[in-house]
């Protein structure tokens, strides 16, 4: 009969419904293909990123900062709490089982003297002889407790773990994603200050020989003094920018260190920046692809999964719980002057409770619940909105930034021609210092121009790549890239 019971009852626990809504995706708006581009099957986003920053230099300070880094870390370690959280919730639905035991001493004394005192209450002083004593102790083989799981509220608390779990599985997806891409646009951002420092030391030395040919032309009567003033001028605004520059290289460099989690020092150069190898074609895929890649759109909506799940669980709770609570001990073994022995003692308990006069209560709190849900579900849908932004921002930086480079390298060719003929003519006295200065300007700035514009390219790779949900999967930890670095220097 009490097996017929128990069956009967759990059965009834796994028959038991949930309380809350199932979680549905919402529908979004995602398209079928690109403002900017053509939705094709493949993607850079399935490259991983050590096919796609091929400069070794770079790919060693990524595999550093992946292990070094702090935020991972701190991820990482977030992932191991929710999974303990997990494990935790899921024992919620089986019975629990506990121990304990007591011991007691209790002596008494039978020829006490009373002696009186100021008060009423006699004091006792114990005699010589008589008395009692009693050693007794009970121990309890077994405490077992279970709460039936009749409305969902443990299962939904549950689904409630398993989605922050996912959820900070994701977040740690997306840490690695912006950290690799943060080293790698920090690192391009290096190499074109490194290639604007080059380019202001050799413009700075040209204005060196200006200035010194143009004292002895002075000597000579053959310019004026204005003449070497300009020049003079034109030398020191260089040499201004150039400290300018040098200033940034070791901001940069302090940047990069504090990816890799370690104080500052000096970085690594790979490849120049004129040399660093992007693919010929940055194909987007499709726009559906994005939800089911984007690591902080699969976050978002587990933290929507989590949400709507803790709906059931505000509700559940609004309902009776029926738990069932049983014991098995031995008790009381006597030692006095006669009598030893020992007593088993059962018990089981079935416990029904619910909310009384803390129900309106509980009911606000489904709406708490609810209201988190729509929450939620908003910054899911907002999250989607900002990924399609960011793919169709980077679509286009890469697009303009690559024409905008192409200009500007002819640009620079021009320029550079016209410098060395206006330099050869000013050298011969067919032409004015104006000439050569404003050639010289030109091109400094133009060449300057040039450099940041290459750096923005490799960048908008870089963040196209992001914006995509990149393709990062925790075992490319394991994976292996290039190792073999260059000297600091380029060239």
């Amino acid at each position: 009969m009490r097996r017929l019971f128990m069956t009967a009852l759990a059965v009834l626990m796994l028959a038991g419904c949930k309380m809350g809504p199932n979680y549905a995706r919402p529908e979004t708006a995602t398209g079928e293909s690109w403002k900017l581009s053509p939705a094709t099957s493949e993607s850079i986003a399935n490259l991983p990123w050590w096919e796609l920053l091929k400069d070794p230099a770079l790919q060693q300070l990524i595999r550093t900062a992946l292990k070094e880094n702090q935020d991972v870390r701190v991820a990482v370690a977030a992932v191991q709490e929710f999974h303990a959280q997990v494990i935790i919730s899921r024992f919620d639905l089986a019975p629990s089982l506990e121990y304990g035991a007591t011991g007691l001493y209790f002596r008494t004394q039978t020829n006490a003297v009373p002696i009186p005192t100021l008060g009423n209450a006699p004091v006792l002083i114990p005699g010589l002889a008589g008395g009692s004593q009693r050693l007794s102790a009970e121990s309890g083989l077994g405490m077992l407790k279970w709460e039936l799981d009749l409305w969902g509220k443990i299962r939904r608390s549950i689904e409630a773990a398993q989605a922050q779990l996912l959820s900070r599985g994701e977040n740690q997806r997306l840490v690695v994603l912006e950290l690799v891409s943060a080293v790698a646009q920090a690192y391009f951002d290096l190499r074109q200050l490194d290639l604007q420092v080059e380019i202001s030391k050799r413009t700075l030395a040209s204005w060196h020989e200006t200035v010194s040919i143009s004292n002895i032309k002075l000597q000579h009567g053959v310019i004026s003094k204005l003449d070497l003033d300009r020049f003079e001028a034109e030398r020191a605004n260089t040499a201004a920018q150039l400290a300018d520059l040098e200033r940034q290289v070791v901001q940069k460099e302090n940047q990069l260190n504090l990816f890799l989690g370690r104080k500052p020092t000096d970085i690594v150069r790979g490849a120049a920046l004129t040399e660093q190898v992007m693919p010929p074609s940055v194909p987007a895929g499709l726009p559906s692809d994005l939800l089911a890649r984007r690591p902080d759109i699969l976050q978002a909506e587990q933290e929507l999964v989590a949400a709507t799940a803790n709906i059931g669980v505000a509700q559940a709770q609004r309902f009776p719980s029926f738990s069932l609570t049983g014991a098995l001990g031995a008790s009381s073994t006597q030692l006095s002057s006669v009598i030893i022995g020992p007593t088993f003692t059962q018990a089981a308990i079935g416990t029904l409770s619910g909310p009384l006069l803390n129900a309106t209560a509980l009911g606000f709190q489904v709406k708490v619940a609810e209201a988190r849900a729509e929450q939620a579900a908003v910054r899911y849908k907002k999250t989607i909105m900002t990924a399609f932004r960011e793919v169709e921002d980077a679509l286009i930086a890469v697009q303009k930034t690559r024409e905008q480079r192409e200009a500007q390298e002819i640009q620079v060719t021009s320029l550079r021609s016209a410098f060395t003929l206006a330099e050869m003519r000013y050298q011969g006295g067919r032409a004015s210092y104006l000439d050569l200065l404003t050639a010289q300007r030109d091109l400094y700035n133009a060449e300057l121009a040039l450099a940041r514009t290459r750096g923005a390219q490799l960048v908008s790779v870089v963040q196209l790549y992001k914006a995509l949900g990149g393709g990062w999967s925790p075992e490319s930890l394991d994976q292996t890239a290039p190792a073999a670095v260059v000297g600091k220097g380029d060239e």
